[in-house]
């Protein structure tokens, strides 16, 4: 297909101009982005959707659109415009609808971009070739396309989790889940040539989605992996003792020092007594 790629030319351009309003239009920012309230009170499902072109500056439509045009070249060929198309919007759809679940109880949660179709654009594409490599901007080395999409699922896992930062890894994982599963209908010939990397995909995105679903607690406390509550609080407790005897324990030794040096005087230390009393000092 000699003009593949036209369809992400055109999402680009399409996102530009949408991404320039929302950027010097507030009100028409406001209509449009992810807002958890809006759509699960006021049922404005079009910001499923239409979330996904609007961005939060231009550093951010960069990298979305260069991994955009990076990927859509070598899918639309293999697709076509038309299955190209649905792939970008079942997976943006399912990005969006994976983080409105999480945040069901958080009724201001906000949140624009193209993450989800991109994750779903880009794992769509790790799936069909394995084998290839990606390079990123900030890291121009490489990247086993395999290994790349196993690295992407997991920091995605371990962001929900730990909620340490402002991406939307919920869009992420759920744009990228879509985007597998859609490929998986659309080019069925890919779990017999890669079965591997889909299970190797999938797998961790199951457990992980059953954990959540069976103790939601596991994405509230940290440190929680959904081991049993008694048992953690005896693991607690132990470390606490521990911790307890071990200061005990430094107080008594620095007490003999400190005993010795009352009876015979600073000298009496040898040069190693006089380094661990100071390490002592330090530590209490």
């Amino acid at each position: 297909m000699e003009d593949a790629g036209t369809i992400g030319t055109i999402l680009m351009i399409l996102t530009f101009f949408t991404s320039y309003k929302g950027l010097r239009d507030n009100h028409f920012f406001e209509e449009y982005l992810f807002e958890v309230d809006k759509i699960l009170i006021g049922k404005e499902y079009k910001r499923l959707i239409t979330s996904g072109f609007l961005h939060a500056n231009w550093i951010h439509f960069g990298f979305n659109m260069i991994a955009l045009l990076s990927f859509s070249w070598s899918l639309e060929e293999e697709f076509g415009y038309l299955k190209f198309l649905l792939l970008y919007f079942v997976s943006m759809l399912g990005g969006s609808l994976l983080a409105l679940w999480i945040h069901r109880h958080h009724g201001d949660y906000r949140a624009i971009g193209a993450s989800g179709a991109i994750s779903g654009v880009v794992m769509s594409s790790i799936i069909i070739f394995p084998e290839g490599s990606i390079s990123l901007i900030l890291i121009p080395i490489p990247i086993k396309s395999w290994l790349f999409g196993l690295l992407f699922i997991i920091i995605s896992i371990f962001g929900i989790k730990n909620k340490s930062d402002n991406i939307g890894h919920e869009a992420h994982l759920g744009g990228a889940i879509t985007g597998v599963l859609v490929t998986l209908i659309m080019a069925p010939w890919v779990i017999k040539e890669n079965w591997w990397i889909i299970l190797a995909i999938l797998i961790p995105v199951i457990v992980f989605l059953i954990l959540i679903v069976r103790n939601p607690a596991v994405l509230m406390v940290d440190k929680y992996w959904g081991e049993n509550v008694k048992s953690v609080q005896n693991k607690t407790a132990k470390i606490r003792s521990i911790k307890s005897q071990t200061r005990k324990d430094k107080e008594e030794e620095l007490d003999e020092l400190l005993e010795k040096i009352r009876k015979h005087g600073m000298n009496s230390l040898s040069k190693k007594e006089k380094e661990r009393l100071d390490e002592l000092k330090n530590d209490l």
